[in-house]
């Protein structure tokens, strides 16, 4: 009996990816973890697939070829405690975060009740992953928050038949009372208002305002067909959301057919399942040394934080020390010994990776960051040792010439020797933005880059899109401060405001 008790209470201090099989569903555009029945994983990495085939048909965006590092990772858990614990944060329904090194999702299998008319997980990604498209089919193009929100709001409903098919379009049920009330934002201000700029008790007006505009512009008003394409041309003309607007003609009456509209059968949109032709979904069990490491994986890209860094490190230390040669493993403890800053720690993680298998891009950009932040921080400027970080640089570049990690650390390790950074460099970093734009460090970096070389219009293109996007924080603050001047001729004090800001955060500050 005392033997049956120790057993059981060893279990339970296991952890439960410890006794999980845990499966990868890879896609052209995601790659989905879960410790589930692999057929219903395939499944859901293929209506991923399909929904961003179905967005691009639909937006008449290319399909261009996308690198292993720019897709998606999704890790699915359990119920939203789950997310809560793993990123240590209450109130949180799912999570996604978009980065060049490979955007990350976390995302519940149930939610948290309510009924039909309650927000669910899977609604929360399409949505984000709705903004991450936006961003890679169309970089430069400064969208208003109405169609930024708009648009994820549209996608993010989307159906999926059993015959392969994807509906778009169906009405977000969690925003009816909002797309019903007589209180939404007036027409002039949806079209033209920062979303960031407005208060609690106004934003779920506005993204139901929003999601009612785009779904009448694209599937409602026949005699508005054109009107849409026209204003996002005006847009990428460089017209201000103002004059743009200009297109949709008297407000008013676009305000008073929105009201009407809302209270009709609202059509939808299928797109069959043979126009929906998707590259393969191939599925695999996971090492038992990359299954230990999961929790600990998904921790370090979501919930790293100074409080919680150094935790983290502690527990990829200890899940990874039972598996030396498992190069997965071994990437999860480089990235998190990185974070504490354990450099020395982090190029032993990613060497042990290498020799398991020399071609692993990541863990060759992992040992060449932990290198380049090595010498930062013993303020190395000796070119034999930004050389030999440069050189591994090449090598991963040489590998994938498509992951934008290399080619930003590539023009990085120059401003971090504090020398100019050669052409070849610059033109490495406007590729690494077009691989990623969606990463609002790296178009910063790219804005930076161009403010350098006095080029106000460049700069401009890029920092614009940060200006109204609702997720942009405190990238978009500072992109809006920094277009303000360059649109008053102000370039010396546009310069001026970005070394102010990068003394700060030299100095400690935010």
């Amino acid at each position: 009996m005392l033997l049956r008790r120790l057993m059981a209470l060893l279990l339970l201090a296991l952890p439960a990816t410890a006794r999980a099989d845990w499966y990868e569903a890879s896609t052209p555009h995601f790659i989905v973890y879960a410790d589930r029945d692999p057929e219903k994983l395939k499944a859901f990495a293929t209506n991923l697939e399909r929904l961003d085939r179905a967005i691009r048909l639909m937006v008449g965006g290319g399909d261009a070829e996308t690198s292993n590092a720019a897709r998606v990772t999704v890790f699915t858990v359990d119920d939203v405690q789950t997310v809560e614990r793993l990123i240590g944060r209450q109130g949180v329904d799912g999570f996604f975060v978009p980065r060049a090194s490979g955007s990350v999702a976390i995302v519940p299998e149930q939610g948290r009740g309510g009924g039909s008319l309650a927000l669910k997980p899977l609604q929360i990604l399409l949505h984000e992953y709705a903004h991450n498209l936006m961003l890679s089919l169309d970089p430069n193009t400064g969208y208003p928050s109405w169609l930024i929100e708009g648009f994820a709001e549209f996608n993010a409903t989307a159906r999926f038949g059993k015959d392969g098919s994807v509906t778009l379009g169906e009405p977000p049920l969690y925003r009816g009372i909002s797309i019903m009330s007589d209180a939404g934002l007036p027409m002039e201000k949806l079209l033209t208002v920062d979303s960031k700029s407005l208060g609690e008790s106004q934003i779920d007006g506005f993204y139901g305002r929003a999601w009612l505009l785009t779904h009448y512009l694209r599937l409602g008003a026949p005699q508005r067909s054109t009107q849409l394409s026209a204003y996002v041309a005006a847009l990428k003309a460089g017209k201000s959301t103002r004059e743009a607007a200009k297109v949709f003609g008297d407000l008013k009456q676009l305000d008073g057919e929105l009201e009407v509209y809302k209270k009709r059968h609202l059509a939808i949109s299928t797109l069959p399942g043979a126009q929906l032709a998707i590259g393969p979904v191939t599925v695999r069990k996971l090492s038992a040394g990359m299954a230990a490491m999961m929790e600990v994986r998904i921790r370090s890209k979501a919930a790293v934080r100074p409080d919680t860094v150094q935790p983290i490190y502690a527990d990829a230390r200890k899940a990874a020390a039972p598996w030396p040669d498992d190069p997965d493993a071994q990437l999860v403890l480089a990235g998190a010994a990185i974070d504490a800053g354990d450099y020395a720690g982090a190029q032993a993680a990613a060497d042990r990776a290498l020799a398991a298998d020399p071609k692993l891009v990541r863990a060759l950009t992992l040992d060449a960051n932990a290198r380049m932040l090595e010498a930062r921080k013993a303020k190395d400027a000796r070119p034999e040792s930004w050389n030999a970080v440069r050189a591994i640089l090449s090598k991963a570049n040489r590998l994938d010439p498509r992951d934008p990690m290399p080619l930003w650390l590539y023009y990085r390790s120059y401003v971090e020797q504090g020398v100019a950074p050669p052409e070849i460099a610059k033109d490495g970093l406007n590729s690494a933005f077009l691989l990623a734009p969606y990463d609002y460090a790296l178009r910063m970096t790219t804005a930076v880059m161009y403010l350098g070389e006095r080029n106000a219009t460049g700069a401009r293109t890029v920092l614009q899109p940060l200006v109204n996007d609702p997720h942009s924080g405190a990238h978009g603050k500072l992109a809006a401060a920094l277009v303000a001047k360059l649109d008053a001729g102000d370039l010396d004090g546009a310069i001026a405001a970005v070394r102010a800001k990068s003394e700060k955060a030299d100095n400690g500050g935010d």
